[in-house]
């Protein structure tokens, strides 16, 4: 399986690597008011999950970090650049883990997402994603006040239906 994956709207997916960290802090950066850290980046691309990087001309647009146990995946973060949101580059990171995520067997895809995110919400719901719960207060805002974060999620098959595969890339 090639690790780049190309569409014909020219947004390359493939693995993210240590070398794209201060372009995918940057794209963090501008679109979070608290973003992740460099070792958060870091640790997840140490503890082996799913990290994926989204190239147009040749530039960084996006990213996406997606963790797997148990039949179950968890997109932990989905974030495109603001020079380039709603031109495809989230919906072909979306379409990419979730092509990997039934290679590998997973049952069920989770995700939170703020309610007031507007354009993600509808995203996930165009590409299958229902509501299935609330975590209260999940995310910080300005002021120390708080955001809940709906919870979505997709059922990719039944579970037990088929063997359990690997992770891909």
């Amino acid at each position: 399986m090639s690790a780049v994956s190309r569409e014909p709207d020219m947004i390359d997916v493939r693995l993210m690597t240590d070398s794209d960290l201060a372009a995918v802090l940057r794209i963090e950066q501008e679109s979070y008011g608290f973003p992740w850290s460099e070792s958060i980046f870091r640790d997840c691309l140490g503890a082996g999950y799913a990290c994926w990087v989204a190239e147009r001309d040749a530039r960084l647009r996006g990213f996406l970090i997606m963790s797997t146990a148990a039949g179950e995946a968890h997109i932990l973060n989905l974030c495109v650049g603001a020079d380039v949101r709603r031109s495809g580059v989230g919906r072909r990171l979306l379409v990419h883990a979730l092509s990997v995520a039934v290679r590998c067997g997973v049952d069920s895809l989770f995700l939170e997402v703020r309610p007031s995110n507007v354009a993600a919400v509808r995203l996930y719901t165009e590409n299958g994603f229902h509501e299935v719960g609330l975590r209260p207060g999940y995310y910080p805002l300005p002021g120390g006040r708080r955001e809940d974060g709906l919870i979505m999620a997709r059922t990719l098959r039944q579970p037990g239906s088929e063997s359990r595969g690997h992770r891909g890339s």
